[in-house]
Order: structure tokens, then C-alpha cells, then sequence
């Protein structure tokens, strides 16, 4: 292998790359567009659930009840409601997903010292919202039903009660519980896999289709060469996009960067290697643009998507799925980003991800470079 060699494929495909707009623009302007529009919209936090009260009760312990409510983060009170209707009316139209019901007998039941029934309707037509919805709600009761409790035995005399647990929970690495602090690391990810393949998956079906591909295989350079000066120019505009997404997050959406930078990026190198391998075998394989850019979407966009553990739990999946997910290499990058994201670790803690993204990155540069012939057929 010359380096000369070598520099002017790379120099040819970056003068076709300066030349084209469309490509500079698929190449930087789409995946800082798709970061900062999955990053506001995409989002897992349920705040502020919009709720209807039936206040059948209308007496003062029923409103302070109700106050928990207006006072939580989790629900808004949008309004009233006077019958199963109007509630029913406020949840289809779109005005409620929850409605929050309280019996006319309210306080006389908890003046009783006797449990009061209050019923919660939640919309379930998204099921993770209601589920959510009804946790937060849980939360809300059993907190004031304590108060309730240990406010009776201290008035009768009882005098100072103490649970007998007291749970004091803490979350670790993301105190805030923020879902984009996980979910702009894991978006990093599937917008490389994707755009990465993307661009390099029409490299070599575009010199097929446009003819260029004999003049190339007639000069001196050797496959090796073609391929590794193809992929250069690419693996430069995918590190640049790696280098904005990086800066994005930070200042941006205020995504916490605990780990050595350093190594973030010479994960990203590895992983941008093997992802921009795929797409140029992709392309030498099948000779044509439109299946060599769709058989990429297939194969990165998707698992990366569906299987890397970003937006779903792998631990949830089916056991089949399970072991698929161990060939998705976006599964051991999303881990990594993670992981130097929030965590902050170090190699030493991430040695098996690393050694099989490496593994994957190679394995694939060299087998499209195998796939590879200097041959007209």
C-alpha cells in the first residue's frame, strides 16, 4: 500500500464530496437536524398529566386532598367535572387524561376512621403514560393517607409516631431522573449507524453507475488502497459529526459529560469504522445506489433503533431477541456512550465492549475489502 495512492482516492472523494451539497448536506446538516429534533421531542418523562376532578364531596378535606394534587409536578387540574359525562366528554376530547373521582361520603369515611374509595380513570389508549399516570397518583395518596394517619394517632393522644421503614431513595448517575440524559448519548449512536452507512453505501455504486469505475480499476491503485481512501474522507465527516453531537449535548441539552473524552471519541472511531465498512460493502455487493442505501437503513438504522437497548430494555425482550441483540454492534456503542456519558467510567470498566467493537470494526473493513475486485464482473 502507498500512501500517495491512497491520498488521491481520498482527495478525489473529497473533491466529489466539496462539489456536491447534497452530500455535505446528508452528511452534516441532517444529523445535528435529527439530534436537535429527537432530542426535544423524543422524551420519556410524564409531567404535568392533564386531569378533570368529579368533586362529589365538596367539603374541606376533599379540596386539600385535591391540593396534593395541584401541588405534585406529575398532574395539572384543567377543570371540573359534575357526572361520569362530562368526564367522559373531558378524556375523549382530549382535554383529560386522567380524571380523578371522590365520593360524597369522603369525609365522613375518613372522619370514621374507615377507608374512603376514590376512583382514578386513566386514558389507556397509550399505556405507557397510564401506567406511569397511575404510579405517580399511588404516590400522591399514600403520602397523604400517612398524613392522615399519623395526624389521628398524635390528636388522640397517641403520641409520636414513626414508620417503622423509612425509605429514602437515591438514584445514582442521573440524580434528576432526566430521560435526555440517556437518551441524547443513545441518539448519538443510531444517527452515526445510520448516516454513517448511508453515505458510504453509494461510494462505490456511484463510480458503477456513473461509468467511472473502469477508469479507476485501470490505473495502478490496488483494492486495498480504493477502498481505505474511500472511506477516509467519510470517517473525517463522521468524527466532525461526532465532534458537533458531542458539543449539542453539553451545551445544548445540558447533557453531563463525566467520563474521559478522549476515550468517547476513540470509541467513536472504532464503532464509525465499522459502520462505514458495512455501508461501502453494502455498496461494493450490490453495484446499485438505491440497494445499497436501502439495504443500509435495514441493517444499521433499524437494529440500531429496536435492538441496542436505546429505547428498549433488552432485559424485556424475548430470549430470541436477546441473543440477536449480541450482533448489533450499536448494542456495545450505546453501552459505551453511556457509560463515559453518565458514569463516568474508564477502558478498564469497558475492556468487552471495546474488544468486540474493535473485533466487529475490523472484521468488516476486511471483508469488503475481500469483496473487493479490480474486475469489470
Amino acid at each position: 500500500m502507498k500512501l500517495l495512492r491512497l491520498w488521491a482516492v481520498s482527495r478525489k472523494e473529497f473533491i466529489h464530496n466539496i462539489r456536491d451539497p447534497r452530500s455535505l448536506l446528508m452528511a452534516i446538516a441532517i444529523p445535528m437536524l435529527q439530534l436537535t429534533l429527537f432530542g426535544y421531542a423524543l422524551t420519556l418523562d410524564v409531567d404535568n398529566v392533564p386531569m378533570v376532578v368529579w368533586n362529589q364531596s365538596e367539603s374541606q378535606a376533599s379540596r386539600e386532598f385535591i391540593s396534593r394534587f395541584h401541588g405534585s409536578r406529575y398532574f395539572s387540574v384543567r377543570g371540573y367535572a359534575n357526572n361520569y359525562r362530562e368526564v367522559e366528554e373531558a378524556i375523549d376530547a382530549g382535554q383529560a387524561l386522567a380524571a380523578l373521582i371522590i365520593p360524597a361520603d369522603f369525609t365522613k369515611l375518613m372522619g370514621s376512621g374507615r377507608s374512603a374509595s376514590v376512583q382514578l380513570i386513566v386514558d389507556g389508549s397509550d399505556s405507557n403514560t397510564a401506567t406511569l399516570a397511575m404510579g405517580y397518583a399511588e404516590v400522591v395518596v399514600q403520602s397523604y393517607s400517612q398524613e392522615m394517619i399519623i395526624g389521628n394517632i398524635q390528636r388522640s393522644g397517641g403520641g409520636t409516631l414513626h414508620q417503622p421503614v423509612d425509605l429514602r431513595p437515591r438514584a445514582w448517575f442521573n440524580a434528576d431522573m432526566e430521560s435526555k440524559n440517556f437518551i441524547i448519548p443513545g441518539l448519538i449512536a443510531v444517527i452515526m449507524n445510520v448516516i454513517a452507512a448511508l453515505l458510504t453505501s453509494l461510494t462505490v455504486a456511484r463510480e458503477w453507475e456513473m461509468g467511472t469505475m473502469e477508469q479507476l480499476i485501470s490505473t495502478p491503485v490496488k483494492p486495498n488502497e480504493l477502498v481505505l481512501g474511500k472511506l477516509l474522507p467519510y470517517f473525517a465527516i463522521g468524527m466532525f459529526d461526532v465532534l458537533l453531537a458531542v458539543l449539542m449535548g453539553k451545551f445544548l441539552f445540558q447533557v453531563p459529560l463525566r467520563g474521559n473524552v478522549a476515550l468517547l471519541f476513540a470509541m467513536a472511531a472504532i464503532f464509525l469504522t465499522g459502520v462505514l465498512s458495512v455501508g461501502m460493502l453494502l455498496s461494493i455487493v450490490t453495484r446499485n445506489q438505491l440497494l445499497a442505501s436501502q439495504g443500509a437503513m435495514i441493517v444499521t438504522y433499524l437494529p440500531a433503533l429496536l435492538l441496542s437497548g436505546y429505547m428498549f430494555a433488552i432485559h424485556n425482550m424475548p430470549k430470541t431477541l436477546q441473543v440477536v441483540t449480541y450482533l448489533v454492534p450499536a448494542r456495545y456503542f450505546v453501552k459505551l456512550l453511556k457509560s463515559i456519558y453518565l458514569k463516568g467510567l474508564g477502558i478498564e470498566f469497558l475492556l468487552l465492549e471495546a474488544g468486540l467493537l474493535t473485533i466487529f470494526a475490523l472484521a468488516i473493513l476486511v471483508l469488503a475489502n475481500v469483496k473487493f475486485k479490480k474486475k469489470l464482473m
